[in-house]
């Protein structure tokens, strides 16, 4: 889910480092140097100081404060707290903290030609946004993002937004590829010119995939969810085809079970129901709508020791229970179709 990483020489000193997007949501920058070492990763920043993380911050919103972006829990004065760049996020009465992410999802180019990188971000949502760069190739000052727009909207694919570009149609000039979270690959064609490039609506090359949850998950790999994807020309034909990593699930294979290990598992499973009824109404309880602002600080305090413990068993229980499926991330080669020369058949 998001991270997009990619090598390119961002800071201009000649040597290629590496940037990825993160499920938080802010976008890590990985200096190379010269002996072709990376040094340890940092935050990407704007040109006023502040990190870029799109979508993220903090929210309070009913009984809950939510973080979006990189924070961490940490137990202060026997509280716990969650730092957030720099900054303590502490609980009020009635209002749980929690963490969530964007699953950014970053590709660096020089969109305006001015000889400089932007980034291009992709979204949980299904958004992509551009970040322009308003230093120069070796001064990055990024400014504020802006929505990437074609034929005139603001692209919104399939969730888990994962741009690149390349010349897809072969016509000189950079096209945007954005693989999602339904599993699919949109192309939007550069009709603009250099310097202002121009989109047109979205054509889908890469049909979306699926997964499912449950006994009926294929037993064979089978193309999934949550598409990044590069263009590349894999087999030297001088045409671009495609990468596409994604996410799957996928049955595992039947283990030799003794009839000892089968009625075990049985006696687990039914645990298991029960136990995944009550972890379903201790979130409720606690999380959903503004119930959990209605608590009392020692009946929530009894609730999430609860829930704690209930989670704890669910893990014991599915190490006894065999999993009905597998999650797998697999890559796939999408190639382009021979080149037909004028007058010429195509291949059969």
């Amino acid at each position: 889910m998001g991270f997009g990483p990619q090598l390119v020489d961002l800071d201009g000193d000649g040597n290629v480092d590496l940037i990825s997007g993160s499920w938080p949501g802010e976008l890590f920058f990985f200096a190379r140097q010269p002996d072709g070492a990376f040094l340890a990763p940092e935050m990407l920043k704007d040109k006023d100081g502040a990190y870029i993380d799109i979508g993220g911050g903090i929210k309070e919103q009913g009984n809950e404060i939510l973080i979006t972006g990189n924070g961490e829990f940490v137990e202060k004065d026997g509280k716990t707290v969650v730092t957030y760049h720099g900054e303590e996020v502490k609980s009020k009465p009635g209002k749980t903290i929690a963490i969530t992410g964007t699953a950014s999802a970053v590709f660096a180019i020089d969109w305006d030609a001015d000889g400089d990188l932007d980034l291009l971000v992709g979204d949980i949502r299904g958004n992509v946004w551009l970040v322009p760069n308003e230093g120069d190739a070796k001064h990055l000052a990024f400014g504020k993002e802006q929505h990437v727009k074609a034929a005139g909207q603001d692209i919104l694919v399939g969730g888990d937004a994962g741009p690149t570009c390349a010349d897809w149609d072969g016509d000189g000039d950079f096209d945007l590829l954005v693989g999602d979270g339904e599993g699919k690959v949109s192309w939007f064609e550069n009709v603009g010119k250099k310097g202002e490039p121009r989109l047109a609506a979205a054509q889908v090359i890469v049909a979306p995939g699926k997964c499912t949850y449950d006994a009926t998950a294929p037993a064979e790999p089978t193309r999934g969810i949550r598409a990044k994807v590069c263009a590349a020309d894999w087999n030297g034909d001088g045409q671009l085809g495609l990468l596409l990593g994604d996410m799957a699930t996928q049955r595992p294979p039947p283990k030799v079970r003794t009839p000892d290990d089968i009625a075990k598992a049985e006696v687990a499973k039914k645990e298991l129901s029960q136990v995944q009824a009550r972890y379903t109404e201790l979130v409720s309880k606690l999380y959903g709508g503004d119930n959990g602002a209605k608590l009392a600080d020692e009946e929530r305090k009894k609730l999430e020791a609860e829930f704690e413990k209930i989670s704890g068993r669910m893990t014991e229980l599915r190490k006894v229970v065999p999993p009905e499926y597998e999650d797998h991330g697999w890559v796939w080669l999408f190639l382009r179709a021979p080149k037909v020369a004028k007058g010429e058949a195509p291949a059969k």
